[in-house]
């Protein structure tokens, strides 16, 4: 019986040791998460309502751009913009989607794009695309986060 005793107490008293574990460091597990974290890509790209639905996310953010792209150049299609330019076929634009689900569109030229009237494109542009639909912005992590990308927008489709 003495023998089952100190055999009991020294399982005890070893498998105190598997408690005595060292706790991590808060801001090394902090440094390892940031670490693992792709800042280039979000967990779910902004979309509109009816891309939604979609239940696959390569499908969703497909529609998100389709979506967008059609609503530029519909937009932009009731404004005189062929009609004063009519050499610019597509128009680069900088779409930047916040987090409060708020969009800015900046258009992009070249360079060397002396042939254009900068200033004037950018205004029309910006009195054409209000009024958009609600866009949800994309969620990285669980939280919503600024994105920004460069569309393509046909002015003619000639």
């Amino acid at each position: 019986m003495k023998k089952i005793l100190a055999i009991a107490v020294l399982l005890i008293l070893q498998s105190c040791q598997y408690f005595d574990k060292q706790v991590p460091d808060e801001k090394e597990l902090l440094d390892k998460q940031l670490k693992e974290i792709n800042w280039n890509e979000v967990d779910e790209y902004p979309s509109f309502a009816d891309c939604e639905k979609l239940a696959n996310a390569d499908q969703r953010k497909q529609c998100f751009f389709e979506f967008l792209a059609a609503t530029i150049e519909q937009k932009l299609a009731v404004d005189t913009l062929a009609t004063l330019f009519p050499r610019l076929d597509t128009i680069e634009v900088k779409v930047t989607v916040f987090p409060n689900a708020s969009m800015q569109f900046e258009p992009q030229f070249p360079k060397d794009s002396v042939a254009y009237d900068t200033i004037k494109i950018d205004s029309i542009l910006h009195a054409r695309l209000i009024d958009f639909p609600k866009v949800n912005p994309a969620i990285k992590r669980g939280i919503p986060v600024k994105t920004q990308f460069t569309l393509p927008v046909i002015i003619k489709s000639e």
